[in-house]
């Protein structure tokens, strides 16, 4: 167990934003699963935004690594041009 002050508040303040993190990447999977599961052109090009920005929003705050953001963002973008 922490011995400062300091050290309990670090482990109150990680644990909030541990489970923040696990809510928007957890909505964010489900936002892809969503849109991969979509077979009409249209519905899945006015969901690619707003897929879009979760996976930027989590790269921005180092939950998922750019790169694996850029790759999931590419997939589905070949993904909905090929509907």
């Amino acid at each position: 167990m922490a011995n400062h002050k300091s050290a309990l508040k670090r482990i109150r303040s990680s644990e909030v934003k541990r489970l923040r993190n696990k809510y928007q990447h957890k909505t964010t999977r489900n936002a892809i699963r969503d849109l991969r599961a979509e077979t009409k052109k249209k519905d899945a090009e006015k969901k690619l935004p707003s897929v879009f920005n979760m996976i930027d929003k989590l790269a921005k705050k180092n939950i998922i690594h750019k790169n694996k953001a850029a790759n999931l963002k590419s997939k589905l973008q070949v993904y909905v041009n090929n509907l």
